[in-house]
């Protein structure tokens, strides 16, 4: 799973999500990608869980690069603990994703496979995406 090797502060502020992304809006390495149209935290587990679903429907086929990176920690304290006493211990890493990033990216497939790989994605991921394309590329399989 993915996670910093180090950082400068154990703890995080928990902070709020709010705009659009500033920067990787655009596709940038592969012909299709997968664009975030909420803002939430998305853990470093539903990030595995949808690069899984992706290689699995592509059948390691193409390439796949992942745009996201969770790098900060959410604390939370353990079940029946009394209020005080501090922080919790971090417990997982998230990555905090505006509307209008762009999460995965997809060459070397055809359209209609990176759509289908995308939609299993996004069942993984707790916000509502959308399937974009470079110029010149189509999500469906055009007879020529």
């Amino acid at each position: 799973m993915l996670q910093p090797k180090r950082t400068k502060f154990r703890k995080a502020f928990k902070g709020r999500i709010h705009g659009n992304a500033k920067g990787g809006t655009e596709l940038n390495f592969g012909a299709f990608g997968l664009k975030a149209m909420e803002p939430e935290r998305i853990t470093a587990r539903q990030i595995e869980a949808a690069r899984r679903a992706i290689t699995r429907h592509m059948k390691r086929a193409g390439r796949l690069w992942i745009r996201v990176f969770p790098d900060v920690p959410v604390s939370s304290k353990p079940a029946e603990v009394r209020m005080g006493s501090g922080k919790g211990s971090p417990e997982f890493w998230v990555a905090r994703v505006k509307p209008g990033r762009i999460l995965f990216e997809l060459d070397g497939v055809t359209g209609s496979v990176a759509k289908e790989a995308f939609s299993r994605a996004a069942e993984k991921l707790p916000i509502k995406t959308k399937v974009v394309a470079r110029l010149g590329e189509s999500l469906t399989e055009e007879e020529k």
